[in-house]
């Protein structure tokens, strides 16, 4: 007898293949029957209608200190998420020195935006290893499944102490002592090991990142503890020194090819259209195509749309932050500050007031904050109105530079206003990557690359500005269903959300509906799917805010042919674990 089994359902299995209709029967958290199954099962449940897909892969989290407090990975849960891999862009937690967990607190805090004050009071710090931080987190149940990286700061700090911030050129010593490290979590089960060197990343005081401009004899020498293992990834961010010129970009792309020659396994990196820097990603993808022909296993993390921020009065970033006559008011309840800001007097002031500097001031602010703020009217055309039903691909004119426009007023001022009404609450969507052409449209082109893989969600970081865990939901509502022209077809959204992505990760067991794989399984209303509205709410640790934003129209989530979350309503199932690569 079947444990239970989804009938009649509209089944995308993952593979890329047209959609059908079939049953799906599980039994011990396998799938075990694909088709006309006739078998008795405990429980059935009518699928008609309803899109059946396997669990999503999401390769690209910073789930690595939330882990330790929260058992479901909120908000992944809600997006069909059954898997998530941590430890991205070079930092997270582990290995630590016993009285230095502090660094790595603000570490994370500044590279990506989670209060320090939610991390010191909800994290645990029962390990010193990465060994020792995976079988903690292990010990723990969860919803999900996870897959754990190794990142590149933690590993320097630990080496290097003090030097890690310097930007001190590793010695011989250091290399292989980051080496053995690295070698270490990778035979523990660490699925891979990231690195991040981009300029935007600072910690909470405002340093570059340990591991930012890390020699080549440095990365290649660690990407060297891969030597002889049949597992493990690579994830890497960079800027490609994006205004320095092809020259630059073409050095820094060398030096990726000597990383994943000296790994010999398949490495991933962050592709955006900057901005400025529109004509980058374009670059990138020609020497990925070459690098590819040559034989080199490169990939290309693509994002589901623009990569941006949420600006708010409560949010972590907003337009007035910087004015003399706002900060005067910036300690007030919400409400109360939104009240201050509509009296004339105050509006006055800070409208004829310039913004001071907001970064290089000892926090992580990065400096392109500061080139926004001074070209916020040109830039007022990428900013728009966030409402309860998000719209991700406004046009012009639905932005603010022509709200302001029409009201005969500067674009300051209609973002101020906007701001300013009601109890503070109103938002405002900025897409600074991905959007310099006003549409998705380079997303599309992105999402079409062979080389492609779904990521940089980010979930569980940028807990202010972002809240692009969703990426999923929207990855099928918008590009399969409700994009006006040039779609994804739906076989090919799930592909790129579940086998691809596991094939990537050299998972074996899921990411596809098939007999013998994992039942990690969604089912899904395609009527009812979509992104919910973005809130601010106080769930951290410590009243730590976050933007939390829900998925709706999935009916069920199952890891291990459990249902971990129907209808939004996350269940008391915690199959979800460490899953050790290369075992």
């Amino acid at each position: 007898m079947l444990d239970w089994l989804i009938e009649g359902g509209t089944v995308v299995d993952g593979s890329g293949g047209l959609p059908f209709t079939a049953d799906v029967g599980v039994k011990d958290g396998v799938i075990v029957e694909v088709g006309k199954i006739t078998a008795a099962a405990r429980e059935r449940i009518d699928a008609a209608g309803a899109w059946v897909t396997p669990g999503f892969v999401d390769i690209h989290t910073h789930y690595d200190g939330q882990a330790t407090w929260d058992e479901t990975f909120s908000p992944s849960i809600h997006h069909g998420v059954t898997t998530v891999v941590m430890g991205n862009c070079g930092v997270g937690f582990a290995p630590v020195v016993k009285g230095r967990e502090g660094e790595l607190i603000k570490l994370m805090e500044g590279v990506e935006d989670i209060p320090g004050a939610a991390l010191a009071e909800g994290i645990r710090w029962n390990w010193e290893s990465f060994p020792q931080f995976m079988d903690a987190l292990d010990a723990t149940p969860h919803s999900l499944d996870f897959l754990v990286q190794i990142p590149h700061d933690p590993v320097r700090m630990a080496v290097m102490g003090e030097r890690a911030f310097t930007q001190h050129a590793a010695d011989a010593n250091d290399i292989a002592a980051m080496r053995a490290l690295v070698r270490e979590a990778l035979m523990a089960g660490a699925v891979g090991w990231s690195t991040g060197r981009s300029d935007n990343h600072r910690t909470s005081e405002g340093k570059e990142t340990p591991a930012a401009e890390a020699t080549a004899a440095e990365l290649c020498g660690i990407a060297s503890a891969f030597e002889g293992l049949s597992h493990g990834v690579i994830q890497m961010v960079s800027d490609f020194d994006v205004l320095k010129g092809p020259q630059r970009l073409d050095a820094e792309f060398d030096l990726v090819e000597q990383i994943a020659r000296a790994s010999g396994r398949p490495l991933s990196m962050t592709w955006l259209q900057r901005d400025p820097g529109g004509a980058q990603w374009q670059a990138i993808r020609e020497r990925v195509d070459a690098a590819v022909a040559g034989g080199l296993p490169l990939y290309l993390q693509t994002a589901a749309r623009g990569i941006g921020v949420i600006n708010g009065l409560d949010a972590s970033f907003h337009p007035f932050m910087g004015f003399p006559s706002f900060k005067e008011i910036a300690h007030l309840p919400l409400a109360e500050r939104a009240a201050a800001m509509r009296d004339p007097a105050r509006k006055a002031r800070v409208l004829a007031e310039k913004s001071d500097a907001m970064a290089g001031d000892g926090t992580a602010i990065p400096p392109l904050v500061d080139l926004l703020l001074a070209n916020i009217e040109l830039v007022s055309g990428r900013m728009f109105p966030l409402d309860a039903a998000p719209n991700y691909e406004p046009t012009v004119m639905d932005s603010f530079l022509v709200r302001a426009k029409r009201r005969g007023t500067t674009a300051l001022e209609a973002l101020y206003d906007h701001l300013a009404e009601g109890d503070g609450g109103n938002l405002i969507y900025f897409p600074i990557f991905n959007y310099n052409d006003g549409s998705l449209s380079t997303v599309r082109s992105m999402l079409a690359h062979p080389r492609a893989l779904a990521g940089l969600s980010d979930a569980g970081a940028h807990v202010g500005t972002i809240c692009d865990a969703s990426f999923t939901t929207f990855m099928l509502s918008h590009w399969v269903r409700d994009r006006a022209e040039v779609r994804l077809p739906l076989q090919t959204a799930v592909e790129m959300l579940t086998s691809r992505n596991a094939r990537y990760l050299g998972l074996k067991d899921r990411g596809e509906i098939a007999v013998g794989r994992r039942a990690d399984l969604n089912l899904i209303d395609p009527e009812r799917l979509g992104v919910g509205a973005a809130q601010l709410v106080r769930d951290l640790p410590a009243g730590g805010r976050r933007f939390l934003q829900k998925g709706v129209g999935y009916l069920g989530t199952w890891v291990a042919g459990q249902l971990v979350q129907r209808d939004g309503v996350i269940t008391a199932a915690r199959p979800g674990r460490l899953v050790r690569a290369g075992r």
